[in-house]
C-alpha cells in the first residue's frame, strides 16, 4: 500500500496535496501546493525515476522552489522530501524506512518528530491505522500553528482505483472527525472494498451475504 494522512487550516486540503498510484508511489505536495507536481510526478515514478530524481526534475522547472515542499515514496519504498528555506516557519521534514513527514507553519518540530515516533512504534499494524496514529500524534504534538480545519487520508493498494479515500473539508476538530468516519468506514465499507472487482479477478467477490452485510435495505 501507498498512502497520505493529512491536516492544515484551510478547507479541503485532500483535493490538493495528495497523489498516489498503486505500484507507483505516493507523493505530497505542501506549502505553495502545486498539483502538477502530484500529476507529473507520479508519471515520472512511473517511468522508472527514484524519489529523489523526481524532486529535483520537478523543481529544476519551477518558478518558485524556495516555496515548495514535498515528499515521495517510490516503488522501493524509498522516501525523499525537500523544504525549501522561503517556506514560513516552523518548517520541515523527517524521513524513515518507507516513510517522510512534512509540514510547515507547525507550531514546533515536535509536530513531525512526533508523527515519525508513532508511525514507528505502529510497525506490524494496519497501514491505514498507522497513518492515522501518526496523524493523531501530530495533531497532539500541536499541528498547524493557525488551528485547525481540514483532513485527509488517501491510499491505493493492488488496483487502479482508491483503497481508502476519506476527507474532513471543514471541521473545528478534524482530525477526530476523521477517526470517527475511519472508523466507521473500517467496519462497513472495508470488507467491500476488499471484494471490489480487480484486474485478476474480473467478477469480484460481491456475495449477496456481503453485499447484505454493509448495503442498506432500501
Amino acid at each position: 500500500m501507498y498512502g497520505i494522512c493529512v491536516s492544515t487550516k484551510v478547507p479541503a486540503v485532500g483535493a490538493i496535496t495528495n497523489y498516489a498510484r498503486a505500484g507507483v508511489g505516493a507523493i505530497v505536495t505542501q506549502a505553495r501546493a502545486n498539483p502538477l507536481f502530484g500529476l507529473d510526478g507520479l508519471n515520472m515514478l512511473q517511468q522508472g525515476y527514484g524519489a529523489e530524481k523526481t524532486i529535483r526534475a520537478l523543481l529544476a522547472s519551477d518558478h518558485e522552489p524556495e516555496r515548495r515542499q514535498l515528499s515521495i515514496i517510490d516503488s522501493n519504498g524509498h522516501a525523499a522530501a525537500y523544504t525549501g528555506e522561503g517556506c514560513d516557519e516552523w518548517r520541515g521534514h523527517y524521513t524513515g524506512e518507507g516513510y517522510s513527514v512534512a509540514g510547515n507553519l507547525l507550531v514546533g518540530e515536535t509536530t513531525i518528530s512526533s508523527m515519525a515516533e508513532a508511525f514507528e512504534a505502529s510497525a506490524g499494524e494496519w497501514f491505514p491505522e498507522r497513518l492515522m496514529q501518526a496523524l493523531e500524534a501530530g495533531q497532539e504534538a500541536g499541528g498547524d500553528r493557525r488551528g485547525r480545519q481540514s483532513a485527509a487520508i488517501y491510499i491505493v493498494h493492488h488496483e487502479p482505483y482508491s483503497y481508502l479515500d476519506l476527507r474532513v473539508d471543514e471541521h473545528a476538530d478534524p482530525v477526530a472527525e476523521l477517526r470517527r468516519v475511519f472508523e466507521v468506514v473500517r467496519t462497513d465499507l472495508i470488507p467491500l472494498v476488499e471484494r471490489l472487482p480487480t484486474r485478476a479477478n474480473p467478477e469480484g467477490e460481491l456475495g449477496d451475504e456481503i453485499l447484505g452485510s454493509v448495503l442498506p435495505d432500501d
